[in-house]
């Protein structure tokens, strides 16, 4: 008896967790919908704010890159130099998917200035960890 109780119990409780997933799948559906038509009024939206935004997060991100590089030990400087060829890597796919236009415009000239800045800072790595490791060499005598 206390048996079917307890499985009956069980029943209840699986049915209104299903009834609160519905509900709650039906609202993330809502909110989605509405996020997507707020998305696209943002895009149709002026294109000002935009600029500054994007000028904002890159003056922060030369701020915190600097401060993060400086303070890094000697002991992890191949390393993240190594990581660091890495990022260039695929900024200079990036780039050279911007460089790629046949027309001339500012994104391809921007493109071109990428991949000469996302080269020297690669061959520049490989350089700078060839030295690092090239220190820790024992000496011929």
């Amino acid at each position: 008896m206390a048996d079917d109780t307890q499985k009956q119990d069980l029943t209840e409780n699986a049915a209104n967790l299903a009834n609160q997933l519905k509900d709650l799948g039906d609202q993330a559906a809502f909110l989605a919908i509405q996020a997507g038509e707020s998305s696209k009024a943002a895009m149709n939206a002026d294109h000002g704010g935009f600029f500054i935004t994007g000028l904002t997060v890159f003056i922060l991100a030369c701020f915190i890159g600097y401060y993060v590089v400086w303070r890094v030990t000697p002991a992890l400087h191949s390393p993240l130099m190594g990581i660091t060829n890495a990022i260039s890597s695929v900024i200079i796919v990036g780039a050279l998917i911007a460089a790629g236009p046949i027309d001339m415009s500012f994104s391809k000239m921007m493109g071109f200035f990428a991949v000469i800045l996302a080269a020297i800072n690669i061959f520049g790595g490989f350089i700078v960890t060839r030295r690092m490791l090239h220190m820790f060499n024992k000496k011929k005598t």
